[in-house]
């Protein structure tokens, strides 16, 4: 069995989620481009997307664009963090009638249960935190079942290969990604965007 890579931070712990919420745009300032690819992609569907989990959801910076964009859709937030619910209260305050906090990580079994379903789910730069590629097709297998017939299914996460990141045993190529989604049982995988490190797909 190959072994988790341990994360080199707590996200847990407020000090770490901190200084991630401050330095993640900085260090990647395309997260805002493609935070409006999420958005766009939402905004296409019809009927118009009522409910929306995001898994991973942090401190709330994808949550808060696709509020803005998507005026009568709810979220529910699901991260394993109290610190992340915490920053993202704080900057989701207005908003707090459309939201629903779910504090679970995913990396659990059952963290599904109970949720309901969904119209979309979305994830942004999450997927790696199960700590092992191998793990993606079992997470995007569990969200599917959480879709709606119809539903959409929007994974980003940075990728291995020309202009993306180098850890090949955390992170997939776009090409593995494809394939994790499909081997979950999406008949249709679309990469809607590259931009830096990150590749966004739209599965259905």
């Amino acid at each position: 069995m190959l072994d988790d890579i341990p994360s080199p931070i707590d996200l847990r712990l407020m000090p770490d989620a901190l200084e991630w919420a401050r330095t993640a745009t900085e260090k990647r300032p395309y997260r805002e481009e493609i935070f409006a690819d999420f958005a766009k992609e939402l905004c296409s569907i019809e009927p118009a997307v009522r409910r929306v989990l995001e898994l991973g959801s942090g401190p709330g910076f994808l949550a808060e664009h696709l509020l803005r964009s998507l005026p009568a859709a709810s979220l529910v937030l699901l991260d394993f963090s109290p610190a992340m619910h915490q920053l993202a209260r704080e900057r989701l305050v207005t908003q707090r009638g459309r939201l629903e906090w779910v504090e679970r990580s995913f990396r659990a079994p059952g963290w599904d249960e109970g949720l309901g379903t969904f119209q979309a789910i979305v994830t942004n730069q999450a997927v790696h935190e199960l700590r092992h590629k191998r793990h993606a097709a079992g997470l995007h297998r569990q969200a599917k079942a959480l879709l709606e017939p119809g539903g959409a299914y929007l994974v980003c996460d940075h990728f291995v290969g020309e202009g993306g990141v180098t850890n090949d045993q955390l992170f997939m190529s776009v090409e593995e990604q494809q394939e994790a989604l499909r081997a979950a049982g999406f008949g249709t995988v679309r990469l809607v965007a590259r931009r830096g490190s990150l590749a966004l797909h739209h599965a259905a």
